[in-house]
């Protein structure tokens, strides 16, 4: 049996996307927010690992263009500049070897303001490496 033109539901298509529009709008926002945040924080992994690369090695930070380990770690995004802190700490571990602990924090804000997902909140990552001992000639 054949359909007639007069019996098809025409405008149908057009009203389900208006109805979905507003949902895949919002779900493509959130998944904008988490690939920021996911940018974020490998980027603030990445200049934790530069900075404590900087601080752990004297010899090669002597000839390193950077003035600090701030200088050296914010090289890996130098976008962050005004917002990141770096703040390196010097110890021992549990075999009293010398470590650098780098750690970087940076403010974070989403674009949404989803109920029970915080609007702002604070990145940070560390990064412990050795010092490497000063070779002597």
């Amino acid at each position: 049996m054949r359909v007639s033109k007069s019996n098809r539901r025409s405008g149908a298509a057009t009203v389900e996307f208006a109805v979905l529009l507003p949902f895949l709008l919002f779900i493509s926002v959130i998944a904008t927010d988490w690939a920021r945040l996911l940018h974020y924080t490998i980027t603030i992994e990445a200049c934790a690992r530069n900075g404590a690369l900087y601080a752990a090695d004297q010899e090669t930070a002597a000839k390193s263009p950077y003035a600090n380990v701030t200088a050296a770690a914010l090289a890996e995004a130098p976008y962050l500049n005004a917002v990141a802190t770096v703040t390196p700490t010097y110890a021992n571990d549990s075999t009293g070897a010398a470590v650098v602990t780098v750690k970087v924090e940076m403010p974070f804000g989403t674009i949404t303001n989803f109920p029970g997902v915080p609007s702002s909140q604070t990145l940070s990552r560390s990064v412990q490496m050795r010092v490497a001992p000063l070779v002597t000639k």
